[in-house]
């Protein structure tokens, strides 16, 4: 019991709020949507119900994600969140098609709205409730990448780095980024078709919502394909494993460096050359003083260390990493 709590505890905090969030977003949403006939506000409750569902998916998946290595599973389960991540991306294209599907309907057929009042509180508390969890991944990216930001220049930095943020922060993000917006466009069709009579702009936006739901599909779909497959670590990580290599007094040259991504966290492996004249012993013990180097960085969770004697040519040579 105490191990489950301790595995619960490392899970991503981002899904598990955006998971309890939604689901109760959804509710209000689906009253408000039966009370009123509204397609843009089926649309945005299809949506909210989608994300409750994948972020739950998604945090179980973080959980199991940090159990440790097994002799049958050496390297750990690091990439079982890219599985439930997969699964996520299911459920949003199967409610992305029956959206546009509603949407394509009342577009052909327009409905007349017959009450906005329900629709405008659920819209309003989605749009508050899924822009805090927004605001809390964005801050959730800042940290994964170890970036400095703070003020509105965590809006900025988080989408500049979430390509580097861990797979489900990355979805909670896409998926909270488009239910705000959706939110939106979904509350001013509703105001306009109540209003103004344009009932067809119900329809269309209804449709638009389930267009940017399968963006988030592909875009997610295609982030934890690569991640299952076995992806290269982004040029910042490797830079920052090769300044930990080189940190040490006895490391000259760096060999082989390959670091591959392992759910949130990173393979490393590596060849290292050390100053000639080295004792067996002695190389030994450093090999093993700069592995613990590179695992006592917190994105690391394995490391294969190999030693070879400096050949006197230079090998690493670092790029620039805008390339």
């Amino acid at each position: 019991m105490a191990s489950l709590r301790a595995l619960l505890k490392k899970g991503n905090t981002s899904s598990a709020m955006a998971a309890l969030g939604n689901a109760g977003i959804a509710i209000l949403k689906g009253i408000a949507a039966a009370l009123s006939g509204s397609g843009a506000m089926f649309a945005s409750t299809m949506h909210s119900l989608a994300d409750a569902v994948n972020q739950a998916f998604v945090f179980t998946g973080s959980v199991l994600a940090e159990r440790a290595p097994t002799k049958r599973f050496p390297t750990g389960f690091g990439r079982v969140i890219n599985l439930f991540c997969m699964v996520a991306v299911l459920v949003v294209t199967i409610m992305a098609y029956e959206t546009i599907r509603e949407g394509l309907h009342l577009w052909a057929h327009p409905a007349e709205i017959a009450s906005i009042l329900w629709d405008v509180l659920a819209l309003g508390v989605g749009i508050l409730v899924d822009g805090l969890i927004l605001v809390k991944a964005m801050g959730e990216i800042v940290k994964e990448t170890r970036a400095e930001a703070r003020g509105f220049g965590v809006v900025f930095t988080a989408f500049r780095n979430v390509g580097q943020a861990a797979p489900p922060t990355r979805l909670v993000f896409y998926e909270d980024l488009v239910a705000t917006s959706g939110a939106l466009l979904a509350l001013l069709a509703i105001l306009a078709s109540y209003l103004l009579g344009w009932h067809v702009l119900d329809g269309a936006v209804t449709i638009l919502i389930g267009l940017m739901m399968l963006f988030v599909a592909f875009r997610v779909g295609y982030d934890n394909m690569v991640g299952l497959i076995g992806v290269a670590a982004p040029r910042e990580v490797e830079e920052r494993v090769a300044q930990i290599l080189f940190s040490d007094p006895d490391v000259t040259d760096i060999n082989l460096l390959r670091i591959v991504q392992e759910g949130r966290t990173y393979h490393v492996d590596a060849y290292v050359e050390l100053r000639p004249g080295l004792s067996l012993a002695d190389a030994d013990d450093i090999k093993y003083r700069v592995r613990d180097l590179v695992l006592a960085d917190p994105d690391v969770s394995d490391v294969t260390m190999g030693i070879l004697e400096d050949n006197g040519v230079r090998n690493w040579i670092p790029e620039p990493l805008g390339k």
